[in-house]
């Protein structure tokens, strides 16, 4: 899933949550992603769209610097960077606190994962009626999946 379920981020909530990671430490984009991923439980991951052109307006603001090594474009928060979040930083509002921590629970990531990679192992292998009978489950399972957030039937134990 991208971004917060049913809208996407405000641009303020990626730039503030980029520059407090960088505060922590210099980062690559991806890193950045992923940290932001990480930290909101894969509940909001911001796209390259959403974090490129932050990191770019960041550099053009001077308070970050972005040097290339080795194929790849590490971002540090420069001294403006830190003066900017010591100043300022006390009045943002947590860009992570709108995904509080789930607690005990089971992820459901790594099991989309795995249907996904069935999915298309039976699209790129499958007989043609192999491929239908997998549309129709996927047809049935996202049907299930809805009617339990519409409260429909009860888990069976």
């Amino acid at each position: 899933m991208r971004g917060h379920p049913g809208r996407r981020m405000p641009r303020g909530d990626v730039r503030t949550a980029v520059l407090l990671l960088l505060a922590e430490h210099p980062m690559h984009g991806y890193q950045l992603m992923h940290a932001i991923a990480h930290r909101t439980g894969g509940r909001w991951q911001p796209s390259p769209g959403a974090i490129y052109p932050t990191l770019s307006q960041l550099e053009d603001e001077g308070l970050v610097t972005i040097t290339a090594s080795a194929g790849r474009k590490l971002v540090t928060l420069s001294e403006a960077g830190r003066r900017h979040i010591a100043e300022q930083g006390g009045t943002w509002s947590d860009p992570f606190a709108a995904f509080p921590e789930r607690t005990g629970g089971t992820d459901l990531r790594p099991l989309l994962e795995q249907v996904h990679d069935a999915a298309r192992q039976v699209g790129r292998t499958g007989t043609p009626s192999q491929v239908e009978a997998a549309a129709r489950i996927l047809a049935d399972t996202r049907r299930a999946l809805y009617l339990l957030l519409a409260d429909g039937p009860e888990e069976k134990s």
